[in-house]
Order: C-alpha cells, then structure tokens, then sequence
C-alpha cells in the first residue's frame, strides 16, 4: 500500500524511513519551513535522568531503548553522519534553590533502576565540585553534581539527513514542496496535493510538526498543536576538546550542550503564544544566555556562533499524537512531541510505520491517542 508522509522533520522522515525500510512505496514531502524545530533542537537524549513519570516516561524509556540499535542500523545503510554521540551527562544543583530537587531526583533515579532498567547504577556517578568541573572545564561551582554516562547528544538536521538517506536506499522517494491540500473522496484521504503536482496513496501521515494543524479543516478534526518557540544561543568556544564534554543540565529548565566543533550551546526558552514568529528576541537572547553563563561562567568570553530559533509542536498534555485520525479513513498523525522531539520523534516514526504495516488504528496507548481530549 503505498504511502504519503507530510512534513519531513525528525519524525516525518523516521516514518517514512521505517516505512520504506519495510517494503512500503513512500513518498515524503517536505517544504522544510523557516523555524522547523529539527533543525534548531540542541538534542538530548538522557530520560532516565528526567524528573518526569507518568506516560512520558514510560514512551521515553522504550525509545532510548530503541534509539542506538536505529543509529546503528543508519551506520550501516548510508554513508553520511548520523549526528548521535554518547557523550555522558552532568545533572547539577549550582545554587542552594536546586539542592532539594536535585535531592528529590537522586531519590527518583535510585528506585528507578528496578522497574526499567533505567539508569544503569553503573552509569551513574557522584562528582564533588572539582570532579564535576574535570568532565566540564567552565562549570561554576556545584553543590551536588551526577554523571551519567550512557546519556547522548543528536545533531537534529545530521540524523534527519541520515534517516532519508537510508531511506532512499530502500525506495523513499523525497519530494521538496508544500503540501497545499489533502485529496479527501468519500470520507477517505487519498493523496495530497502540492502547487506543482498530485500524489495518490492509501494512505497519508501528517508529521507537519507546529504546522500540522492546517490540515484540521480538511480532516473535519481539530489538531491539537500549538507552537511554542524555543530560542538556542550557540557560543564559540575556542577551544579544542569541547567534543569530549558531557551535557550539563541544572533546574531551571535549561541545558549546555557541547559540540565536537568547539560550539556551545545554550538553551533553550519555551515561549507560549509567539504562534509562527520565529525572530530571535533580546529577551530570549538575554533569558538564555544569563542562564548558560550562571552555569558556566568560564564561557563568559565565548565569542557568539549564531542564534537558532525553533517552533516546537505543543500539546495540551505535553504528549505527541500518534494514531489514525478518527473523523476520516486513511489519515493519521505523528506529530505533538513539544521539546522532546529529538529524544521520542524516531521511535515514535518506527511506532506508526509499524501501525500502518499492520493496518491499523490505534497503538493501544491511550495517552498518545489523536482524540483523547475529546475523549474526556
């Protein structure tokens, strides 16, 4: 049965590689729009070491499972960089106001391990202040400090280009263009089109991220998405062994990520209401950068590279949507993953190829269903 993935961001283009790695004739169609959350993303992946429980959780776990066999896979499929490195990871309270949650989260982490195998209590281990700034040169002085080490970093448009590469070895073919409608007969989608063509399949997926609600009108459904805009600052650091440092992430819903090139970045706001204005601001710019030098004052004259703004796609619950959509036959949705998209957007993609492999509907997973919210 052939197949049409709209929007070709982290999760997009894993749907549609785990589709055409199965067989599937797919076509993924991109139009790659300003502020697209893939490209701006710093990439962590560590979610044994999030404070969040719940459904989350329980769907982050299974795809840092999954996450390494994928790179490895991609590795072996296509010849260009897959953008991932273990690099290890530092949760630190730098000021007396983290010591409680970083406290409450050493409490979270020791019971975990027994109920998913996440941390590893090998991986984990406690630095005093010196120890912490050995792993991380400009770290300021830290109160409590964890490492863990089987923690990642993931260059979002390096993966992406993995994915559709290793696609295209197996049949995907990517299409550049804006999809201007859905072609919907009798209560069925049967293929889009864009302002220079028509494509007809059995079925379609919309992995639009923040932008995936255009579709709503068509599909008689409201999308539950909303963008939130995440503004990135990255720093040059001068220095050469920046590749060999770990994430740094303290309690003030920030992060410091390092990259082989000697960049920095700092990140990241999460700005409600901005809809798709995707400009860098002096108040985000500012927000950012006092947080990243509060944490590492040691970058304080890191000369600045550039400034990425990306419009993540938030849901209510701050759950993606992955299913059939429930008001027509042969649609479905991979999109709502929020900032998490670089850490659940390739199992999620490997999740709803798998559904539609199958022919069906649902996952059985009622926190990621479409139509929860009307459900309630």
């Amino acid at each position: 049965m052939e197949t049409i993935v709209v929007g070709g961001g982290i999760v997009g283009s894993s749907v549609a590689y785990h589709l055409a790695s199965g067989g599937v004739e797919t076509t993924l169609i991109d139009r790659r729009d300003a502020g697209r959350a893939t490209d701006a993303g710093a990439g962590i992946v560590s979610p044994p070491t999030s404070s969040r429980v719940g459904p989350w959780f329980d769907l982050a776990v299974e795809a840092f499972d999954a996450y390494f066999d994928l790179v490895s896979a991609l590795e072996r499929e296509q010849d260009g960089p897959v953008g991932v490195d273990r690099c290890g990871l530092l949760r630190v309270a730098i000021d007396e106001d983290e010591v409680r949650r970083f406290d409450e989260l050493s409490a979270l982490l020791d019971r975990r391990e027994d109920g998913t195998g996440h941390p590893r209590s090998a991986a984990l281990e406690s630095l005093p202040s010196d120890g912490a700034r050995d792993r991380f040169p400009p770290l300021a002085d830290t109160r409590r400090a964890l490492f863990y080490a089987d923690a990642a970093r993931v260059d979002g448009r390096l993966f992406e280009g993995a994915l559709r590469r290793a696609g295209e070895a197996h049949g995907l073919s990517v299409v550049e263009g804006s999809v201007e409608c859905l072609l919907v007969q009798r209560g069925r989608v049967v293929g889009v089109e864009t302002a220079e063509d028509r494509y007809e399949a059995d079925r379609t997926v919309v992995a639009g991220g923040a932008w995936s609600p255009e579709f709503g009108g068509q599909l008689g459904f409201e999308v539950p998405v909303e963008p939130q805009r995440g503004q990135i600052v990255h720093v040059d650091s001068g220095r050469e062994d920046v590749g060999s440092w770990p994430i740094v992430s303290p309690f003030r819903g920030h992060y410091v990520v390092p990259w082989p090139d000697g960049r920095v970045a700092f990140g990241a706001t999460r700005e409600r209401g901005s809809g798709f204005d995707s400009r860098t601001t002096a108040r985000g710019v500012h927000e950012v950068l006092s947080e990243g030098l509060r944490v590492a004052p040691g970058l304080g004259d890191a000369s600045l590279h550039e400034v990425r703004v990306g419009l993540r796609p938030t849901t209510p619950d701050g759950l993606p949507l992955l299913g059939a959509v429930p008001t027509v036959e042969g649609a479905y949705l991979a999109t709502g993953h929020g900032p998490t998209g670089l850490q659940l957007g390739p199992y999620s993609g490997a999740l709803v190829a798998d559904l539609l492999a199958e022919g069906g509907e649902t996952l059985g997973r009622p926190s990621v269903d479409p139509d929860r919210f009307d459900s309630q």
